[in-house]
Protein backbone atom coordinates (compact mmCIF):
# COMPACT_ATOMS: atom_id res chain seq x y z
CA UNK A 1 0.00 0.00 0.00
CA UNK A 2 1.54 3.35 -1.06
CA UNK A 3 1.41 6.12 1.62
CA UNK A 4 -0.97 8.10 -0.58
CA UNK A 5 -3.25 5.00 -0.13
CA UNK A 6 -2.84 4.61 3.09
CA UNK A 7 -3.35 8.64 4.29
CA UNK A 8 -6.50 8.67 1.80
CA UNK A 9 -7.26 5.37 3.85
CA UNK A 10 -6.75 6.54 7.49
CA UNK A 11 -8.46 9.96 7.24
CA UNK A 12 -11.59 8.75 5.13
CA UNK A 13 -14.09 9.08 8.53
CA UNK A 14 -13.54 12.35 8.95
CA UNK A 15 -15.67 12.58 5.36
CA UNK A 16 -18.32 10.80 7.47
CA UNK A 17 -18.43 12.95 10.25
CA UNK A 18 -20.54 16.05 10.12
CA UNK A 19 -18.50 19.60 10.12
CA UNK A 20 -20.35 21.75 11.57
CA UNK A 21 -17.70 24.36 10.95
CA UNK A 22 -17.40 23.50 7.02
CA UNK A 23 -19.23 25.42 4.50
CA UNK A 24 -18.78 22.95 1.51
CA UNK A 25 -22.35 21.92 1.61
CA UNK A 26 -25.17 23.84 0.05
CA UNK A 27 -28.06 21.25 0.93
CA UNK A 28 -29.24 23.33 3.74
CA UNK A 29 -29.85 26.88 1.58
CA UNK A 30 -32.76 28.78 2.97
CA UNK A 31 -35.42 29.48 0.79
CA UNK A 32 -34.74 31.97 -1.83
CA UNK A 33 -30.98 32.01 -1.12
CA UNK A 34 -28.73 30.84 -3.47
CA UNK A 35 -25.41 28.96 -3.80
CA UNK A 36 -23.46 32.24 -3.80
CA UNK A 37 -25.22 34.07 -1.04
CA UNK A 38 -25.03 30.47 1.41
CA UNK A 39 -20.34 31.00 0.20
CA UNK A 40 -20.98 34.23 1.79
CA UNK A 41 -22.78 33.37 4.98
CA UNK A 42 -20.24 30.51 5.18
CA UNK A 43 -16.92 32.73 5.32
CA UNK A 44 -18.66 33.85 8.64
CA UNK A 45 -18.29 30.07 10.40
CA UNK A 46 -14.54 28.59 10.87
CA UNK A 47 -13.00 27.89 7.06
CA UNK A 48 -10.26 25.06 6.79
CA UNK A 49 -8.42 25.48 3.69
CA UNK A 50 -6.04 23.25 1.97
CA UNK A 51 -2.74 25.24 1.29
CA UNK A 52 -1.85 23.99 -1.97
CA UNK A 53 -3.77 21.02 -1.21
CA UNK A 54 -2.48 18.34 1.47
CA UNK A 55 0.90 19.62 0.87
CA UNK A 56 2.62 18.48 3.78
CA UNK A 57 1.64 14.77 2.46
CA UNK A 58 2.08 15.22 -1.05
CA UNK A 59 4.04 17.67 -3.69
CA UNK A 60 1.99 20.71 -3.67
CA UNK A 61 -0.50 21.86 -6.13
CA UNK A 62 -0.48 18.69 -7.30
CA UNK A 63 -3.41 16.67 -7.90
CA UNK A 64 -2.48 13.48 -5.43
CA UNK A 65 -1.90 16.84 -3.32
CA UNK A 66 -5.82 17.84 -3.92
CA UNK A 67 -6.76 14.02 -4.17
CA UNK A 68 -5.94 13.69 -0.44
CA UNK A 69 -7.14 16.76 0.92
CA UNK A 70 -10.60 16.40 -0.66
CA UNK A 71 -12.61 13.09 0.85
CA UNK A 72 -11.11 14.77 4.38
CA UNK A 73 -13.97 17.16 3.67
CA UNK A 74 -11.70 20.43 3.66
CA UNK A 75 -13.66 23.78 2.89
CA UNK A 76 -11.51 24.80 0.32
CA UNK A 77 -8.69 23.61 -2.24
CA UNK A 78 -5.91 26.56 -2.16
CA UNK A 79 -4.29 27.17 -5.01
CA UNK A 80 -1.88 29.69 -6.81
CA UNK A 81 -2.88 30.55 -10.62
CA UNK A 82 -0.23 31.67 -13.19
CA UNK A 83 -0.12 31.88 -16.69
CA UNK A 84 2.30 29.50 -19.48
CA UNK A 85 3.42 30.82 -22.29
CA UNK A 86 0.59 30.36 -24.82
CA UNK A 87 -1.85 31.16 -22.16
CA UNK A 88 -2.86 27.92 -20.37
CA UNK A 89 -4.03 28.79 -16.40
CA UNK A 90 -1.60 26.81 -14.66
CA UNK A 91 -1.26 25.82 -10.73
CA UNK A 92 2.26 27.09 -9.62
CA UNK A 93 3.43 28.67 -6.80
CA UNK A 94 6.98 30.66 -7.84
CA UNK A 95 7.52 32.53 -10.79
CA UNK A 96 10.74 30.30 -11.38
CA UNK A 97 10.28 26.33 -11.38
CA UNK A 98 13.69 24.88 -9.86
CA UNK A 99 12.39 24.18 -6.37
CA UNK A 100 9.52 21.64 -7.30
CA UNK A 101 10.80 20.20 -10.45
CA UNK A 102 13.45 19.22 -12.85
CA UNK A 103 13.14 22.20 -15.08
CA UNK A 104 14.96 25.92 -14.85
CA UNK A 105 13.41 29.09 -15.67
CA UNK A 106 10.63 31.68 -15.18
CA UNK A 107 7.26 29.43 -15.64
CA UNK A 108 5.93 31.69 -18.14
CA UNK A 109 8.33 31.00 -20.30
CA UNK A 110 7.10 27.75 -21.41
CA UNK A 111 4.17 26.26 -23.46
CA UNK A 112 1.67 23.97 -21.53
CA UNK A 113 3.27 21.11 -23.56
CA UNK A 114 7.07 22.08 -22.66
CA UNK A 115 5.38 22.44 -18.55
CA UNK A 116 3.71 19.39 -18.78
CA UNK A 117 7.05 17.41 -19.92
CA UNK A 118 8.62 18.60 -16.14
CA UNK A 119 8.76 16.20 -13.40
CA UNK A 120 6.71 18.09 -10.39
CA UNK A 121 7.07 14.78 -7.56
CA UNK A 122 10.38 13.45 -7.33
CA UNK A 123 11.30 17.08 -5.35
CA UNK A 124 8.96 16.17 -2.50
CA UNK A 125 10.51 13.14 -2.30
CA UNK A 126 14.04 14.34 -1.95
CA UNK A 127 12.42 17.18 0.57
CA UNK A 128 10.76 13.84 2.34
CA UNK A 129 13.42 10.87 2.28
CA UNK A 130 11.28 8.57 4.52
CA UNK A 131 8.14 8.88 1.42
CA UNK A 132 8.78 6.02 -1.47
CA UNK A 133 9.92 7.72 -4.47
CA UNK A 134 7.43 5.92 -6.37
CA UNK A 135 4.90 7.02 -4.57
CA UNK A 136 4.73 10.78 -6.47
CA UNK A 137 7.85 10.41 -8.98
CA UNK A 138 6.74 11.89 -12.75
CA UNK A 139 3.59 13.91 -11.20
CA UNK A 140 3.05 16.28 -14.04
CA UNK A 141 2.03 20.04 -13.36
CA UNK A 142 -1.76 20.67 -13.20
CA UNK A 143 -3.88 23.28 -15.08
CA UNK A 144 -7.13 25.07 -13.38
CA UNK A 145 -9.44 22.99 -16.39
CA UNK A 146 -7.91 19.83 -15.10
CA UNK A 147 -8.70 20.64 -11.59
CA UNK A 148 -12.18 21.66 -12.44
CA UNK A 149 -12.72 18.71 -14.82
CA UNK A 150 -11.55 16.68 -11.75
CA UNK A 151 -13.54 17.94 -8.59
CA UNK A 152 -16.24 19.92 -9.95
CA UNK A 153 -18.78 21.78 -8.06
CA UNK A 154 -17.89 18.93 -5.21
CA UNK A 155 -15.66 21.53 -3.22
CA UNK A 156 -14.64 25.67 -3.31
CA UNK A 157 -11.58 26.79 -4.81
CA UNK A 158 -9.63 29.75 -2.81
CA UNK A 159 -7.72 31.03 -5.88
CA UNK A 160 -4.18 33.14 -5.58
CA UNK A 161 -4.08 35.70 -8.68
CA UNK A 162 0.05 34.74 -8.56
CA UNK A 163 2.55 37.80 -9.53
CA UNK A 164 -0.23 39.79 -11.97
CA UNK A 165 2.81 41.76 -12.82
CA UNK A 166 4.69 39.12 -14.40
CA UNK A 167 1.22 37.42 -15.34
CA UNK A 168 -0.35 40.14 -17.98
CA UNK A 169 -4.07 38.54 -18.79
CA UNK A 170 -4.40 36.30 -15.94
CA UNK A 171 -7.28 37.94 -14.40
CA UNK A 172 -9.27 37.50 -17.84
CA UNK A 173 -8.02 33.89 -18.38
CA UNK A 174 -9.04 33.54 -14.62
CA UNK A 175 -12.20 34.67 -15.01
CA UNK A 176 -13.18 33.73 -18.03
CA UNK A 177 -12.29 29.55 -16.69
CA UNK A 178 -14.66 30.74 -13.51
CA UNK A 179 -17.79 31.63 -16.05
CA UNK A 180 -17.12 28.39 -18.31
CA UNK A 181 -16.82 26.22 -15.31
CA UNK A 182 -19.93 28.08 -13.59
CA UNK A 183 -18.16 27.99 -10.17
CA UNK A 184 -19.58 31.95 -9.34
CA UNK A 185 -22.56 31.31 -9.26
CA UNK A 186 -22.63 28.49 -7.63
CA UNK A 187 -20.69 29.83 -4.76
CA UNK A 188 -17.61 27.21 -5.81
CA UNK A 189 -14.72 30.47 -5.47
CA UNK A 190 -13.09 32.91 -3.99
CA UNK A 191 -10.19 34.98 -5.33
CA UNK A 192 -7.88 36.30 -3.53
CA UNK A 193 -4.25 38.47 -3.73
CA UNK A 194 -1.68 40.86 -2.05
CA UNK A 195 -2.25 42.97 -5.62
CA UNK A 196 -5.35 45.08 -5.22
CA UNK A 197 -5.17 46.52 -8.38
CA UNK A 198 -5.70 42.51 -9.49
CA UNK A 199 -8.27 42.18 -7.18
CA UNK A 200 -10.37 45.47 -8.90
CA UNK A 201 -9.66 43.68 -12.08
CA UNK A 202 -11.11 40.33 -11.08
CA UNK A 203 -14.10 43.13 -9.81
CA UNK A 204 -14.42 44.84 -12.70
CA UNK A 205 -14.50 41.57 -15.31
CA UNK A 206 -17.21 40.11 -12.52
CA UNK A 207 -18.57 41.80 -10.02
CA UNK A 208 -20.04 38.81 -8.30
CA UNK A 209 -16.54 37.08 -7.48
CA UNK A 210 -15.64 37.01 -3.91
CA UNK A 211 -12.44 38.42 -3.49
CA UNK A 212 -9.52 38.17 -0.56
CA UNK A 213 -7.34 40.75 0.29
CA UNK A 214 -3.80 39.21 1.39
CA UNK A 215 -1.95 40.97 3.89
CA UNK A 216 1.63 40.64 5.49
CA UNK A 217 2.74 42.26 8.11
CA UNK A 218 6.23 42.72 9.87
CA UNK A 219 8.12 45.07 11.96
CA UNK A 220 8.96 48.61 10.43
CA UNK A 221 12.56 48.67 8.89
CA UNK A 222 12.59 52.55 10.34
CA UNK A 223 11.19 51.53 13.48
CA UNK A 224 10.97 48.01 15.08
CA UNK A 225 8.63 49.21 17.71
CA UNK A 226 5.89 49.49 15.11
CA UNK A 227 4.20 47.39 11.88
CA UNK A 228 4.12 47.79 8.46
CA UNK A 229 2.19 46.24 5.68
CA UNK A 230 4.73 45.17 3.05
CA UNK A 231 2.50 46.45 0.05
CA UNK A 232 1.27 49.30 1.82
CA UNK A 233 -2.10 48.72 1.67
CA UNK A 234 -3.07 49.04 4.93
CA UNK A 235 -1.07 50.56 7.81
CA UNK A 236 0.41 48.44 10.42
CA UNK A 237 -1.67 46.11 12.24
CA UNK A 238 -1.29 47.81 15.24
CA UNK A 239 -2.61 50.94 14.18
CA UNK A 240 -5.16 49.88 12.16
CA UNK A 241 -9.00 51.95 11.67
CA UNK A 242 -12.23 51.28 11.22
CA UNK A 243 -11.85 53.31 7.79
CA UNK A 244 -9.02 51.09 6.92
CA UNK A 245 -10.75 47.88 7.27
CA UNK A 246 -13.79 49.48 5.69
CA UNK A 247 -12.04 50.46 2.54
CA UNK A 248 -11.44 46.57 2.28
CA UNK A 249 -14.89 46.10 2.62
CA UNK A 250 -15.79 48.29 -0.35
CA UNK A 251 -14.62 45.25 -2.95
CA UNK A 252 -13.67 42.11 -0.96
CA UNK A 253 -15.25 39.84 1.06
CA UNK A 254 -12.95 38.97 4.03
CA UNK A 255 -9.00 39.54 4.18
CA UNK A 256 -6.12 36.87 4.76
CA UNK A 257 -2.96 37.75 6.44
CA UNK A 258 -0.24 36.16 8.65
CA UNK A 259 -0.56 35.61 12.35
CA UNK A 260 3.34 36.19 13.15
CA UNK A 261 6.58 37.46 11.78
CA UNK A 262 9.94 35.43 12.56
CA UNK A 263 8.01 33.75 15.71
CA UNK A 264 6.60 37.40 17.00
CA UNK A 265 2.58 37.89 16.79
CA UNK A 266 1.32 40.30 14.80
CA UNK A 267 -2.14 40.50 14.69
CA UNK A 268 -4.41 39.54 18.05
CA UNK A 269 -8.20 39.04 19.19
CA UNK A 270 -8.69 42.62 18.78
CA UNK A 271 -7.51 43.05 15.15
CA UNK A 272 -9.95 39.93 14.66
CA UNK A 273 -12.69 41.35 16.06
CA UNK A 274 -12.49 44.94 14.67
CA UNK A 275 -12.01 43.07 10.94
CA UNK A 276 -15.03 41.25 11.42
CA UNK A 277 -16.85 44.27 13.02
CA UNK A 278 -16.38 46.20 9.70
CA UNK A 279 -17.61 43.16 7.50
CA UNK A 280 -14.73 41.28 6.73
CA UNK A 281 -13.94 37.59 7.83
CA UNK A 282 -10.22 36.67 8.84
CA UNK A 283 -8.73 33.86 7.35
CA UNK A 284 -4.75 33.31 8.21
CA UNK A 285 -2.24 31.67 6.54
CA UNK A 286 0.01 29.15 7.12
CA UNK A 287 -0.30 27.58 9.94
CA UNK A 288 0.75 23.65 10.14
CA UNK A 289 1.49 23.57 14.16
CA UNK A 290 -1.80 22.02 16.42
CA UNK A 291 -0.53 24.39 19.49
CA UNK A 292 -0.76 27.91 16.74
CA UNK A 293 -3.79 25.97 14.88
CA UNK A 294 -5.39 26.38 19.11
CA UNK A 295 -4.12 29.18 19.59
CA UNK A 296 -6.02 31.34 16.41
CA UNK A 297 -9.21 29.40 16.47
CA UNK A 298 -9.86 30.57 20.49
CA UNK A 299 -8.98 34.33 19.34
CA UNK A 300 -11.89 33.79 16.80
CA UNK A 301 -10.21 33.58 13.42
CA UNK A 302 -12.83 32.51 10.83
CA UNK A 303 -10.37 30.33 9.34
CA UNK A 304 -6.84 28.64 8.41
CA UNK A 305 -4.78 27.99 5.37
CA UNK A 306 -2.72 24.79 6.44
CA UNK A 307 -0.56 22.23 4.68
CA UNK A 308 -1.59 19.72 6.97
CA UNK A 309 -5.37 20.04 6.63
CA UNK A 310 -6.00 16.61 8.17
CA UNK A 311 -4.61 18.23 11.95
CA UNK A 312 -6.89 20.93 11.53
CA UNK A 313 -9.71 18.86 10.92
CA UNK A 314 -9.31 16.97 14.10
CA UNK A 315 -9.31 19.95 16.14
CA UNK A 316 -12.03 21.86 14.66
CA UNK A 317 -14.05 18.52 14.68
CA UNK A 318 -13.31 17.91 18.79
Amino acid sequence: MSRYTLLTTLFMPLVMTPVMLAGTSTAALAAGDTPLAQQLEDLNNFQVIAHRGASGHAPESTLPAYELAHPWGVDYLELDAQLSADGEVVLFHDSTIERTSDGEGHINDYTLAELKALDTGTWFHEAHPEIDEADYSGTPILTLNELFDHFGHTTRYYIETKSPDLNPGLEEALVERLEAYDMIEQGRVLVQSFDQESLRKVHALNPNVPLIQLLWYSPSEQNSGSLTEWNNTTPGADTLRDEDFRRIAEYAAGIGTNASHQGTPVIDAAFIRQAQENGLPVHVYTINEPEEMERLIALGVNGLFTDYPDRLLERVNE
